[in-house]
């Protein structure tokens, strides 16, 4: 996720710009560039650092033009430095632009533009769009067909702003399947991923959606089709937002709006991985001893991919908190061992210790982090990106569940290399995971009703999270969700192990939330929730199944998915209960006491 804005009118050009960045910081910070443009000179400025440093430093605010786009920047291709700052320009210079999103197919559209001659700068899928551009445009009337002719051969996620320096009057901004927003002026005109950019000059805005673009002067706009070029007639809102609930996309809460963020960053997940999952299972698929270490909710999602890689790939890894990996672990480890440690920063303390410690004693050490760049990066031999963006609220959301979408085809690709399992059912389950997307969708809709579920529970003191198999890292995830932010005493347990001990806990009233999808564990949740329910508790149920609404206080009627797909889809009620019961207490969701977004320290 990056910020995007685009400024076309009579205003001074790099100060709307820059004023943009600043408020669209939270989507990217670790580079940013600007270019401007007049009749006759475009000029580019950009680097690595934050935009308030940048803007000092490189001299932003003294840029002229009549028109020009500005980025900043969260790193998915290439690591965050100068060269791959944005924005970027094809051969010529004269096309320049920005990009919010992935490209799936940059590595094949590359190899064919340099055998044509190109020259690239940057390690960044993103300069392939310009070169592509300038290529189309030698066979095209004009600039708006060539642009719609290289955006048809374009696969994955992308927003653009683009300045094409030989039409002195115009800018052109595209979306698909990344945010994009177009801000109506009186002789002025805006764009922007997000309204914050430009909510001080105007309140009108214009939605793009999926598979559109437009071109904008400074007096006029017109919306069309990628496909087919085709005018779209958009309805143009007033936004009565603040510029403080704007930063938020009018959320109250930066948690709750990266948990409504999660359909597009599962997807940002997969367009991302396709291609470089294959070659990493491959490598992975050479192992017999496989360990994964994390910390707090990564721990949760190894303890997915543990249920995932055991029942897809055959293969039987261990799970160590990554705290206890040097001592417990350090006779254990190997040169045929591989270590896949999971980070969301990339710079917990814990994790990056295990993986030197793996890296001393001659293992392989695969890393599945959201942060580009970041020191776990530099010590793995291999990575996969999350392609979550940045992630401001404290407790994870969003970096959970597209860690949960990278294991999750790592584990089919591993099965696939290896042979362990049907290829059509891992087919099936690849169409169903690009269906995850819609399914959280779907699972956000309850929300009001978990919102007055949470105002009946916010006296409770106790709740207990059971699921079995695959469902039990949910449960320890959603207990910790409602620790980390509601400040309630929670306990996520194996459903099997109620009946050794944690049973004598429950009591009449006492929350039980149980996971409980179909498939191989389903029957004996059942037995579990009746035991739950004899004891008085309050038996709260997640399941795609009507009997289990039948024998509970509340259901919470999930999609129809493979069991292995479940975590990511039945996490959402979780935290979005957990968030609720948080703000009717009285917390800050964003701000936990005594918590840090990243532990850095041991």
């Amino acid at each position: 996720m990056c910020g995007i804005i685009g400024y076309i009118g009579d205003r001074n050009v790099a100060e709307v710009i820059v004023k943009g960045l600043k408020r669209l910081e939270y989507r990217g910070y670790d580079s940013a560039g600007i270019v401007t443009a007049d009749r006759e000179t475009v000029e580019i400025r950009k680097g690595a650092g934050r935009i308030d440093n940048l803007a000092e430093r490189l001299g932003f605010l003294a840029m002229d033009g009549n028109r020009g786009i500005g980025h900043t920047r969260w790193a998915t291709h290439g690591v965050p430095n100068d060269i791959n700052a944005h924005p970027h320009k094809d051969c010529t210079g004269r096309i320049v632009l920005v990009h919010n999103g992935i490209i799936e197919n940059f590595v094949e559209l590359k190899g064919e533009l340099l055998k044509r001659g190109h020259r690239f700068e940057s390690d960044t899928d993103t300069e392939v769009i310009a070169h592509l551009i300038e290529e189309e445009l030698k066979n095209s009337e004009n600039f708006e067909e060539a642009l719609r002719r290289a955006l048809k051969r374009l696969k994955g996620s992308f927003a653009l702003a683009i300045v094409y320096a030989d039409e002195p009057d115009r800018l052109y901004v595209v979306r698909n399947e990344s945010p994009l927003v177009l801000g109506i002026g009186k002789g002025e005109m805006f764009a922007a991923s997000d309204v914050p950019a430009f909510l001080e000059y105007t309140k009108e805005a214009v939605f793009l959606d999926d598979g559109e673009y437009a071109v904008i002067t400074k007096n006029s706009y017109v919306v069309k089709r990628i496909n087919t070029g085709e005018i779209v007639e958009k309805p143009v809102h007033k936004i009565t937002w603040t510029l403080e609930m704007a930063e938020k996309s009018g959320f109250p809460h930066f948690m709750l709006k990266e948990i409504h963020e999660q359909p597009s960053a599962v997807r940002d997940a997969i367009h991302g991985n396709r291609e470089m999952v294959r070659s990493v299972a491959e490598e992975i698929a050479k192992y017999e001893k496989v360990i994964f270490v994390a910390m707090g909710t990564s721990y949760h999602a190894a303890l997915v991919g543990k249920y995932l890689f055991q029942r897809l790939a055959k293969k039987v890894p261990l799970v160590e908190e990554a705290s206890e990996f040097r001592y417990e672990f350090e006779d254990l480890v190997d040169e045929n061992t591989l270590v896949i440690a999971i980070t969301q920063s990339g710079e917990t303390a814990d994790t990056l210790a295990a993986m030197k410690l793996a890296k001393r004693k001659g293992a392989r050490v695969l890393a599945i982090v959201n942060v580009v760049g970041s020191m776990a990066t530099r010590i793995a031999d291999l990575t996969l990106y999350t392609h979550a963006g940045p992630e401001i609220g404290v407790a994870a959301t969003k970096t959970y569940t597209t860690q949960l979408t990278v294991l999750t085809m790592l584990a089919i690709e591993t099965a696939r290399a290896l042979g362990s399992a049907d290829e059509e059912y891992l087919r099936s389950l690849e169409k169903q995971l690009d269906s995850i997307p819609v399914l959280i969708e779907k699972a956000l809709s309850h929300g009001e009703a978990l919102k007055e579920l949470a105002e009946s529970l916010r006296d409770r003191r106790d709740f207990f999270y059971v699921g079995r198999g695959i469902s039990f890292p949910t449960a320890l995830e959603g207990a910790l969700k409602l620790k980390e932010i509601s400040y309630i005493h929670a306990e996520g347990l194996s459903a099997g192990e109620l009946k050794h001990g944690p049973l004598a806990l429950l009591e009449k009233g006492v929350p039980v939330v149980a996971i409980a999808p179909s498939g191989k564990t389903f029957d004996k949740m059942m037995g579990n929730i009746e035991e739950a329910r004899a004891r008085g508790a309050m038996i709260i149920a997640l399941s795609d199944r009507e009997e289990v609404g039948r024998i509970s206080d509340v259901w919470i009627e999930m999609p129809e998915l493979d069991e292995l797909l479940t975590p990511i889809v039945y996490v959402v009620p979780l935290q979005l209960m957990a968030y609720h019961l948080a703000v009717l207490r009285g917390n800050d969701p964003d701000k936990p006491r005594n918590l840090a977004k990243s532990v850095t320290v041991e």
